[in-house]
């Protein structure tokens, strides 16, 4: 599966919200400093679909807000 994820790092909270779209709209508490920003960004999406956190893959977007994001099914 994958989905188009819209990053705010350095957020308050930590949220996943789903667009009208089917886009991800993601709150992040880290930094977008060292590629922490993303591993927490994996993180949290691990939790919010139940899998592993290896089954998760930043496949566009690596440094920037907008990402492509593959989950793995197994």
């Amino acid at each position: 599966m994958k989905k188009v994820v819209k990053v705010k790092p350095n957020a308050k909270q930590q949220s996943v919200t789903e667009q009208a779209d089917g886009s991800l709209r993601v709150s992040l508490q880290s930094p977008p400093v060292d590629g922490k920003a993303n591993k927490e960004l994996i993180k949290l999406l691990a939790k919010q679909y139940g899998v592993s956190q290896s089954q998760i893959t930043i496949k566009h977007g690596q440094r920037g807000k907008q990402k492509l994001i593959e989950i793995a099914e197994e």
